[in-house]
């Protein structure tokens, strides 16, 4: 039931602005003409300072949001409704702490009209696919961190989407879980070779994961710069590949491209704290 998922297409991000109306009322841009191109089967990383907007490419690509101007487009077809074929991995975890871990990750292929036997069969495989077969009864609470996310990528990928959306999936696991789910990453794109995109404050692991890492700039964010990521393929662990010699001449130009974006966003923020305490103090 595994059988590899052909990737349908690719996602098209054309002079793309979205702009939100904060509590107060007043009009904020978090994403300003971003151009940006997802190819079929390809894993893209896009990493930027905290707070720029890059999640919201997600968003956009999901059909959560629209655009303010501009134009996405998946599979060659204009985002105006939520997009079919899309599997999205939260930074926090999205299951049902009520449903046990079968349920949970079954969840897609029962919505979609599949008979809960043959949909709880092919949730096995998945468990059994990330090593959670033992698992399958006990409810979200009683996993840890790291097998919660396994759960949630095998409740991801059950779907068979030919495009993977992903939030900071890792950001809140320590660094050798991180490594770990970083790996089971890898190893269960391969099998399906869904088209990602890959939101990430961790350059190092932009690097380590993806074929293509997007700077984007201090918010409202667009694209600074694009890499093509020429490690081969497959990537091993990701944690030996980090001291390889092309791998630290790609870390330290991409580094140089966003720095600069990081001191940025860090002067705004510092500035605008500064702001309100005066304010306060007043």
């Amino acid at each position: 039931m595994l059988e590899t998922a052909v990737a349908q297409g690719g996602i098209e991000l054309t002079g793309v602005t979205k702009r939100f109306v904060t509590p107060a009322g007043d009009a904020m841009t978090a994403i300003r003409d971003v151009n940006l191109v997802v190819e079929p089967g390809q894993f893209c990383a896009v990493v930027g300072p905290t707070g720029c907007g890059k999640s919201t490419t997600l968003t956009l690509a999901a059909g959560l949001e629209m655009p303010s101007a501009g134009t996405v487009r998946v599979s060659g077809q204009i985002v105006d409704s939520i997009t079919r074929g899309v599997s999205f991995v939260f930074q926090s975890d999205a299951l049902l702490p009520w449903k046990p871990v079968l349920e949970n990750v079954a969840l897609g292929p029962i919505f979609r009209g599949t008979k809960r036997r043959d949909a709880h069969a092919e949730a096995r495989d998945w468990l059994n696919t990330v090593g959670l077969s033992g698992f399958a009864n006990h409810y979200p609470h009683q996993l840890s961190g790291g097998m919660r996310k396994r759960v949630s990528l095998a409740a991801a990928l059950i779907n068979k989407p030919s495009i993977l959306l992903m939030d900071e999936p890792f950001s809140a696991l320590d660094v050798q879980t991180r490594a770990i789910m970083s790996n089971e990453l890898l190893s269960l794109w391969e099998k399906t070779k869904p088209s990602v995109l890959f939101v990430t404050h961790d350059l190092e692991e932009a690097i380590a994961l993806a074929d293509r890492v997007v700077v984007m700039t201090a918010g409202p964010a667009t694209v600074k710069a694009v890499y093509d990521i020429n490690l081969p393929r497959p990537r091993g662990a990701v944690q030996e590949i980090r001291f390889d010699s092309h791998f630290l001449e790609l870390y330290q130009q991409i580094w140089e491209s966003l720095r600069e974006e990081v001191r940025q966003a860090y002067s705004r923020t510092s500035e605008v704290a500064n702001n309100m305490e005066a304010t306060t103090a007043v």
